[in-house]
């Protein structure tokens, strides 16, 4: 799935799309998507000068966001709909992701029930765990 299928899937737009390509979906269950991480990227001009370092909170932002891909997959009519982030559990950083790097996300579908979703994401950079988290979303009208 190229970006322009993502961007018929999730809201988000510059600076916040989060997913450049989504590589496999695994039917309801599992989906892998990747972000490259430029040095362009807006938030490395405060994060930290001289010494970038990707914002946690924007790696858990791109799990979600893929996430939200899948879950978005399961919608026979989703025109209209979008997916809040309702919690985060067991979150984890492993290893700083720095310009250069290319995030690896990938989310499996633990429980889907009605219109809300409990996941479970993990990324990685380079085969590395860099990141992961459990989430639980749910699906609403815009």
């Amino acid at each position: 799935m190229d970006v322009r299928a993502i961007l018929d899937r999730l809201p988000h737009r510059y600076p916040l799309l989060l997913v450049d390509r989504i590589l496999e979906v695994e039917g309801t269950r599992r989906i892998v998507g990747i972000k490259n991480v430029s040095i362009n990227e807006p938030f490395f001009q405060g994060h930290f000068p001289g010494h970038p370092i990707m914002p946690g909170v924007l790696i858990v932002e791109a799990m979600a966001q893929t996430g939200g891909v899948l879950l978005m997959e399961q919608v026979p009519d989703r025109e209209g709909k979008v997916v809040y982030f309702m919690a985060l559990d067991n979150v984890k950083f492993r290893r700083p992701v720095v310009p250069g790097d290319q995030l690896r996300m990938e989310v499996e579908m633990l429980q889907f029930r009605g219109k809300v979703a409990r996941m479970k994401g993990t990324a990685f950079v380079d085969g590395q765990v860099a990141t992961e988290a459990e989430m639980m979303a749910c699906l609403v009208d815009e």
